[in-house]
């Protein structure tokens, strides 16, 4: 049995928590604000988990096994966390052979939709969709507090709402008050911030995200509504529907863009842009509920996820958008089987 602390109550540290409290090591979770905290980079209403990856069989796998983690940790937690409602993706003609030789290869369900199986959304001029059966929505906010509930209910963890972490060293973290806090194996995942505890080089990004109510004609339909990507002017915005307590969400990459850090100003008109992508038929029927900008870290190199092993006993995985929401199992399975070579 190993004492594991975790930095950051966010996705990545409370999945770490509960694989680590399953293999019976002694848990504590550190975070600078509330538990579950409302302004960590993973609150949020909804977040997409797309399986398919047309073209990528090995990615495509890996989703597949994040999917089945996901729905072991509804089982564990007693709460569902997962909306099995699928994602479309638009693919322009060239790419549906692809799209659908992978989902062949993988065994994954897909099959092809046009313009009139989604018409409140706008695909792409010459783009039909291919439909992901095993994607959906994962309910962020609803998992952050199923687990944080779980684990405030085990003998071996401890929750430390309201700690701030100053500095991590090899089995040891002090914090803002000046108590350290020893361990065998520590994970910082603390959001953005990671990189500035860490000292580990990240590119950081912003982006804007807005929030909709369809109006009443369409809530029927979009009670049972897949997700859309690859849609927008150019193909890079997307959209997760409305459900279970969630909003209508859009977003696009083109409104991603690198800062300096999370207190940059940032004057841009990037929620004007948002709301002119050809995303939705008959726009001005929804009502914007809200608009936030959220950061997350890449690779500096790759421009993807970070994990990194800093020290032989501390790990360190920055906030990394959607995909690192979804991906949170799998890291999670990774940094425990370490905790359990330290305690083996």
């Amino acid at each position: 049995m190993a004492s594991v602390v975790v930095v950051g109550a966010g996705v990545t540290g409370l999945v770490t928590a509960v694989d680590c409290t399953l293999a019976g090591h002694r848990v504590t979770v550190l975070d600078r604000g509330p538990l579950p905290n409302p302004a960590s980079t993973s609150a949020d209403h909804s977040r997409a988990l797309r399986v398919l990856r047309p073209g990528d069989v090995p990615a495509t796998l890996r989703m597949a096994r994040a999917r089945r983690r996901w729905l072991a940790l509804e089982g564990v937690l007693r709460t569902r966390v997962f909306r099995p409602v699928g994602v479309v993706t638009a693919c322009a003609p060239d790419e549906l052979d692809a799209a659908l030789g992978t989902a062949r290869d993988t065994g994954v369900p897909a099959v092809v939709v046009r313009q009139a199986a989604v018409p409140p959304v706008l695909l792409p001029a010459g783009t039909r969709g291919v439909l992901d059966r095993h994607a959906g929505v994962l309910l962020a906010e609803r998992f952050l507090r199923a687990a944080t509930a779980w684990l405030a209910e085990r003998p071996g963890v401890a929750l430390w709402p309201g700690r701030t972490v100053v500095d991590v060293a090899e089995q040891q973290v002090t914090l803002a008050d000046g108590t350290k806090v020893g361990a065998d194996v520590v994970v910082v995942a603390a959001g953005p911030w990671t990189a500035d505890l860490l000292g580990t080089p990240v590119r950081l990004h912003r982006q804007t995200t807005a929030y909709l109510r369809p109006p009443p004609r369409l809530a029927d339909w979009w009670g049972s509504a897949p997700g859309v990507g690859r849609i927008g002017a150019d193909g890079r915005a997307w959209l997760l529907p409305p459900g279970d307590g969630a909003l209508l969400k859009i977003s696009s990459d083109a409104v991603c863009r690198e800062v300096g850090s999370t207190d940059e100003a940032d004057d841009g008109p990037w929620t004007r842009r948002l709301l002119a992508e050809p995303v939705l038929a008959d726009l001005a029927d929804y009502r914007v509920v809200a608009v936030r900008d959220c950061h997350y870290a890449a690779d500096p190199d790759t421009g993807g996820p970070v994990l990194t092993r800093v020290r032989p006993s501390v790990w360190s995985r920055p906030a990394c958008g959607g995909s690192g929401f979804g991906t949170a199992p799998l890291v999670a399975d990774e940094i425990a089987a370490a905790v359990m070579e330290v305690s083996a």
